[in-house]
């Protein structure tokens, strides 16, 4: 039995492999590369305005429609990404692709912005208000409305409710082994502590999720930031030789040496493609689900958040975190079934071992309980669009569930279909998307001639009424 069992996860990883690998790598860059085209480039064309709108206006109110603020939407969805997929994924996808993984994390994010923004640009035209008067929205949402696509729309929400109980398992016992390895702390009081916590967290609802995210993660993110960038400016003499094997094993094979194994030109577009989706998570249609709720005028406006996002997740974060591993040599020295501690070994070389190591511990333990608080949420969201509030609520208790079970790491088997789910959640939300590029690149233009490009001082943007939409 056990035999078949190990047959059975060999063969479902080559699937995920394959899948990831060639077809979905495919379908993200061609797409990402057709919407950019879409909206004329309007992620570099308007970069400027993009950081003005959404940086530069985090201290403003508004008055318009929605549940909470945009930056509380940005940050609820940033919450999501920036974590354990920027601090461990990103030396996990060093580790089995090699530097050059780094580099097909930027391509991802830069066409990814594009694709998200797409995303939230829909999800605000075809957000409705649910039984509580509150704001929803999502590929469920302008799947069903847009397309007409009924069952496509469910199959999305299924597998996107399914996918988070691995996907808060695995995050789970990632801070969990951590915690243990720190502190000696058992990892049922980990899974403890964090259930307890993230309870608090997403019984509140959107609000107290908002309220939570707006004030931690922006002072996690920058905390976080200034300790690598110390670690990387203490070793600026590597810089150099990192880019140069950044860019030549993004194309070329990197042989074996010390702790790392080798990697060849799939692996590094295989890594880098899988864990800069899964961190910015561009395509997969979560962030839709919690800009939803924001206050804004114009479904654009609320996506340039998506952009600026993508921007942060990947090309801030998690650049920053590939180059603190890779100016230490910490890649090298640390092997393959050890390198979610690389970025520990890699803080430690400057700050001490101990330092290293409890620091990351703790920012893990801080980031996964904002990230899967926005999880739950989003889980509870498909719930209830496909079985109503009473599902919801149900859900949200195996989902915290499913937290203490992870921390401990029970039902391991279950962590296998991770990436398997994540090919359903992506295919089911980004075909949907390319087929509704008519009406992307038409809210653009709205949005470029009446907002960016208005012909007089006096004229105002036209509020947009999401019930008319609807």
């Amino acid at each position: 039995m056990e035999g078949l069992w190990n047959t059975f996860k060999e063969e479902l990883s080559n699937v995920s492999d394959f899948l990831w690998t060639y077809p979905l790598a495919i379908i993200l860059i061609i797409g990402g590369i057709f919407l950019t085209f879409r909206i004329k480039f309007f992620q570099f064309r308007f970069f400027g305005h993009i950081l003005h709108q959404t940086i530069g206006q985090i201290f403003k109110k508004t008055k318009q429609k929605g549940t909470i603020t945009p930056f509380q939407a940005f940050t609820s969805a940033l919450a999501s990404t920036a974590g354990a997929t920027n601090i461990v994924g990103v030396p996990v996808a060093i580790s089995l692709g090699g530097p050059g993984a780094l580099f097909w994390m930027w391509i991802i994010a830069l066409i990814g912005m594009a694709t998200k923004y797409s995303e939230i640009l829909l999800g605000m035209k075809y957000r409705e208000k649910n039984d509580k008067n509150i704001w929803v929205g999502g590929p469920q949402y302008y799947i069903k409305k847009a397309l007409g696509w009924k069952w496509v729309s469910a199959a999305f929400a299924f597998f996107l409710m399914i996918e988070l109980i691995p996907s808060t398992m695995v995050q789970a016992n990632s801070i969990a082994t951590q915690t243990e390895g720190a502190f000696g702390w058992p990892v049922y009081v980990t899974g403890a502590v964090m259930c307890a916590a993230i309870a608090l967290v997403v019984f509140g609802g959107i609000k107290r999720i908002a309220k939570v995210t707006d004030k931690m993660v922006p002072g996690m993110v920058l905390i976080y930031l200034t300790v690598c960038l110390y670690v990387i400016f203490a070793n600026i003499d590597q810089l150099p030789n990192v880019f140069g094997l950044i860019f030549t094993h993004a194309f070329t094979p990197i042989s074996a040496a010390g702790g790392f194994a080798g990697a060849g030109i799939a692996q590094a577009l295989r890594w880098g493609v899988a864990r800069g989706l899964y961190s910015n998570e561009a395509g997969l249609g979560t962030a839709p689900i919690a800009h939803a709720a924001a206050k804004t005028d114009h479904p654009s406006r609320q996506a340039l958040w998506g952009i600026f996002s993508v921007f942060v997740d990947t090309i801030v974060i998690c650049t920053i975190s590939g180059l603190t591993v890779l100016v230490t040599n910490a890649w090298r020295e640390v092997d393959g079934e050890n390198a979610s501690n690389m970025i520990n070994v890699a803080i430690g070389s400057e700050f001490g071992d101990a330092f290293g190591s409890s620091f990351i511990s703790v920012f893990l333990l801080f980031f996964v309980i904002t990230t899967i608080g926005i999880l739950v949420f989003y889980g509870e969201k498909q719930a209830e669009y496909l079985y109503g509030l009473k599902v919801a609520k149900v859900m949200r208790i195996v989902y915290i569930a499913a937290v203490f079970v992870g921390s401990i790491g029970g039902l391991k088997f279950v962590w296998n279909f991770l990436d398997l789910l994540l090919a359903f959640v992506l295919l089911t939300n980004i075909i949907p998307l390319l087929f509704l590029h008519k009406e992307i690149a038409s809210l653009t233009d709205d949005y470029v001639n009446r907002v960016i490009k208005k012909k007089t001082k006096k004229q105002k943007v036209q509020l947009f009424d999401e019930e008319d939409a609807s």
